[in-house]
């Protein structure tokens, strides 16, 4: 498919503009209308590797998609890459570019695009996805814009069964775990 780009200014600073996009744990929260099972994949929701996996509602091409943030220029450009369709056989990309305007406002787009390499996963492409895409990103660019410059507090993703306090890596912690049970870690 080729890209589609969405656009919008937002009257908020460009880097609190930014924190919130780069955040993977913010995006279903203007994005739930056409995402659904948003989970993340990673602890970090935040900076170069932090993953989240959802599924994408077309009516035709009904997919789950993994993005991996790939590259971060704060507060200009945020990268992401990853996969769709059957077994994650279609790369996906998404860049979100930030630019400052006038009075501290920020100009935000967003473009994304995908590259079936499969004949069917062309087809499917082909009955609508560049069209719906487009009006689905617009809408979710309207919804960021509403939420930031109304000052919301939007609910954020969480990990199941995440710490609330950091702990030892597991290494450390299973290292640990074999001393004490193996008595080596007496020094008496």
């Amino acid at each position: 498919m080729l890209p589609v780009t969405a656009s919008a200014t937002i009257d908020c600073p460009r880097e609190q503009v930014f924190a919130f996009v780069a955040d993977l744990a913010n995006r279903p929260a203007f994005t739930d209308h056409f995402i659904r099972s948003y989970h993340l994949e990673r602890i970090p929701s935040t900076g170069v590797g932090a993953a989240a996996r959802f599924r994408v509602e077309h009516r035709v091409a009904r997919m789950w998609i993994e993005t991996v943030i790939d590259g971060v220029e704060p507060p200009f450009m945020l990268r992401e890459r990853g996969g769709g369709g059957r077994q994650d056989r279609i790369p996906v990309h998404t860049v979100w570019e930030l630019l400052a305007g006038p009075a501290s406002t920020t100009q935000i787009s967003v473009t994304f695009w995908t590259e079936p390499s499969h004949p069917i996963d062309r087809a499917k492409e082909l009955l609508g996805a560049r069209g719906w895409y487009r009006r689905r990103w617009s809408r979710a660019l309207r919804r960021l814009k509403d939420a930031l410059e109304a000052g919301e507090t939007l609910a954020r993703v969480q990990v199941a069964g995440e710490d609330r306090i950091p702990t030892l890596p597991s290494a450390v912690r299973h290292y640990c775990r074999a001393q004490l049970h193996t008595g080596l870690g007496d020094h008496a």
